[in-house]
């Protein structure tokens, strides 16, 4: 079993900036990948950007050059940067984890709100 752990979340104005964090613990494999996912009032949860074991990264289009994903395997946690913050960016964001032998884990949620 793999538990994670999200922090990071808040109340930020419009173009500002927070960094999402999320630590695995228990069985983790260092041949896994992560993504960030999130979800809005309403809404489907929808994929925010992944990155693979070899460091591939995928990207939503609408987070496309603000929003960076990155992993430190040693401390089996992975991050989202994100910049230039929009209120369409609101949404409570889950951390995923996926390993090579198909496990998939997910987080507790983070709430992020972009309001001025």
């Amino acid at each position: 079993q793999v538990q994670l752990v999200e922090s990071g979340g808040g109340l930020v104005q419009p173009g500002e900036s927070l960094r999402l964090s999320c630590a695995a613990s228990g069985s983790t494999f260092r041949s896994s990948a992560w993504g960030w996912y999130r979800q809005a009032p309403g809404k489907q949860r929808e994929l925010v950007a992944t990155i693979t074991s070899s460091n591939n990264r995928n990207y939503a289009d609408s987070v496309k050059g603000r929003f960076t994903i990155s992993r430190d395997n040693a401390k089996n946690t992975v991050y989202l940067q994100m910049n230039s913050l929009k209120p369409e960016d609101t949404a409570v964001y889950y951390c995923n984890y996926q390993t090579a032998l198909g496990g998939n884990y997910w987080g507790q949620g983070t709430q992020v709100t972009v309001s001025s």
